[in-house]
């Protein structure tokens, strides 16, 4: 018997053609995608389609009748009509006084180095050649990270990293740290108009960099800072302390009224560049370079009308009560006595997780209904017929964010999280270009890539935008904020020489 299967012909006369299984399918797929679409439309509306024909069909029945009577009824029931109406009235005006009050971003300033501090590939691999610190397994090992990191070949070092030899003392990593936060700054009050005297609330972190006086200690001398203001130094935080920042500012913003909060991000490289053979603890050599980015916050109600953006919301995950996501990034000493940061083979399955577990509380609070409604019958089916199903539906968070501002930590980071979220080549070119331009800034990332989408001209009023940031701990950290109008790109755009050039091709 013959088990060969013979396709039917298919001739421009009368016979029919059948389409190949790879043409049938993508009509499958549009057909599919536009049922999401009205089925994503329905529950999104559900209440207004029902209620609708519900009060249509009451206003079309009542007439001049019904309305008179229920104008005699209020009449002899006055007094109690008095008492309801002030109940209502003292119960809004008691929720307009204990309600969170909204906080603004006013602006922000990413810190743009001079051009002195440009560091190449071949330069890069020729100081650490020049510094006789390395073997050639290290120096092979550093190449091929640098070859694979997704950076670009105008990234940025301290200048003292750029000497040989290099000079990593606490007066170099103060005059880097003076460097950032006080360029960055300059312009951020310049582009605002805001006094320095008029800041009542002060955030700083920087992670592997805390000199006594503290790093907020000197941004108020420089600029002179009042004597009550709330200042925050936070420190050993990782790369998602900007989030952590953004929270903390928040949170003192809803404890007293009328004023602004300012918001440092950076990290200092000179006094933590890595000298020793340990390959998990070079490849922040590899990756981090010279960023900082300055926020201002307000929580002025007038202040609305020249603000860019509203937090919407902060949502924090912290997963260092397991030891594998405690000692994944970790600053230590290797067996020679030279201190750097190592980074564990388990940072991207650790950073998953983190991510899983900070998306299950963000999704309710940002995702449409016909979302949660899908993602909350995968799970009970995927628990009553676990041999029938697979995992659960992954929430398409394109339906509830314009803009993704995720962390540029390193390309894996960018990759696993695009996979993860199935996002597109578009939603994570911020993140993209972001590491190839400025490499990991660390938290001052997520800032760099919302000037990315500024400077493309993307930010539509109404816009929502997700940042999100890894930091050792392990943490996973997301604040939502929203476009209060068309955002145009500032003055002291950090792209504003070179945005045209982008997006560029990242080989592999």
């Amino acid at each position: 018997m013959n088990s060969k299967k013979t396709r039917p012909e298919s001739v421009n006369g009368g016979s029919v053609q059948i389409d190949p299984p790879q043409m049938i399918m993508p009509d499958i797929g549009k057909k599919l995608k536009y049922v999401k679409i009205v089925y994503h439309y329905v529950m999104t509306n559900l209440l207004t389609l029902l209620l609708a024909p519900f009060f249509v069909i009451v206003i079309a029945q009542m007439g001049y009748h019904d309305v008179h009577v229920i104008y005699l009824l209020l009449q002899s029931n006055l007094v109690t009509f008095v008492v309801l109406a002030s109940g209502v009235v003292c119960g809004s005006t008691a929720y307009l006084m204990t309600r969170p009050r909204s906080v603004y971003l006013l602006d922000y300033s990413c810190y743009k180095p001079p051009v002195q501090l440009k560091v190449s590939f071949d330069k890069f691999m020729g100081n650490s050649r020049l510094t006789g610190d390395f073997d050639d397994s290290s120096l092979e090992f550093q190449k091929k990270i640098l070859e694979r990191s997704g950076l670009g070949e105008e990234t940025y070092l301290p200048e003292a990293v750029h000497c040989l030899p290099p000079r990593p003392s606490m007066a170099t990593a103060r005059e880097e740290a003076e460097q950032v936060m006080f360029g960055s700054l300059d312009k951020l009050f310049e582009s605002t108009g805001v006094r320095a005297k008029d800041i009542g609330v002060l955030v700083v972190n920087c992670s592997l960099f805390n000199p006594t006086p503290s790093l907020t200690a000197m941004i108020i001398n420089k600029y002179k800072l009042r004597s009550n203001i709330l200042s925050f130094n936070l420190g050993g935080m990782g790369c998602s302390a900007g989030v952590i920042s953004i929270d903390l500012a928040k949170d003192m913003l809803q404890l007293h009224r009328n004023t602004y909060a300012l918001v440092i991000s950076t990290e200092n490289i000179t006094q933590n560049w890595y000298f020793g053979n340990n390959k998990s603890m070079l490849i922040p050599n590899c990756l981090f370079r010279v960023g900082c980015a300055s926020a201002l916050l307000s929580n002025k109600p007038a202040d609305r009308r020249r603000a860019k953006y509203k937090l919407i919301h902060v949502v924090r995950t912290h997963c260092g009560a397991d030891d594998q996501a405690f000692n994944c990034v970790y600053q230590m000493q290797d067996d020679k006595g030279k201190t750097g940061v190592s980074l564990s083979k388990d940072l991207m399955a650790i950073a998953g997780k983190a991510l899983k577990m900070n998306i299950t509380t963000l999704g309710p609070l940002v995702l449409p209904l016909s979302e949660q409604v899908l993602f909350f019958v995968s799970v009970i089916a995927g628990r009553l017929f676990k041999t029938r199903f697979g995992r659960p539906y992954i929430p398409d968070f394109k339906l509830a964010f314009e803009h993704f501002c995720i962390h540029a930590g390193g390309r894996a980071v960018i990759d696993e999280l695009e996979k993860s979220l199935q996002l597109s080549p578009a939603h994570v070119e911020a993140s993209r270009m972001t590491l190839h331009r400025f490499g990991n800034t660390s938290s001052s990332s997520i800032w760099y890539e919302l000037a990315y989408t500024e400077a493309k001209q993307q930010m539509r009023k109404g816009n929502r935008v997700w940042q999100i940031a890894f930091g050792s701990g392990f943490k996973c950290n997301s604040a939502v904020w929203q476009a209060i109008r068309n955002v145009k790109p500032s003055d002291h755009n950090p792209w504003a020489d070179c945005i045209s050039s982008y997006p560029v091709e990242i080989l592999n």
